[in-house]
């Protein structure tokens, strides 16, 4: 059975954050959490949060935590807000800033 966690509309564009995803994907749930402990991206903190409930969602139904490994991980893109910066001569550039749904699945190993 599949344990589930998103965390939705995260400040973060989706491409920083699969970086960040596909380090984690396939590992146990203790290696994943160490990795991100270390890790210097901005989005180990997102995921890190993730999985954390994951494990939670996953304890609430009585599964074995110790023995859970990351079986998906993704990142879908969320709304992006648009922004302009004034420039110079009257013009005005855009800004993207874009967010993203942040989704893992944990699964216990047989």
């Amino acid at each position: 059975m599949a344990f589930k966690a998103t965390h939705r509309y995260a400040r973060i564009a989706p491409r920083k954050a699969r970086l960040v995803l596909d380090l984690v994907r396939g590992r146990d749930v203790e290696d994943a959490l160490a990795l991100l402990k270390f890790s210097k991206k901005r989005a180990a903190v997102l995921v890190d949060k993730v999985i954390r409930s994951a494990v939670a969602n996953a304890g609430e139904q009585e599964a074995d935590t110790g023995a859970l490994f990351v079986k998906e991980a993704w990142a879908d893109p969320g709304p992006t807000m648009k922004r302009f910066m004034p420039k110079d001569r009257g013009k005005a550039y855009d800004i993207m800033k874009r967010t993203s749904h942040l989704v893992v699945s944990l699964e216990e190993r047989a």
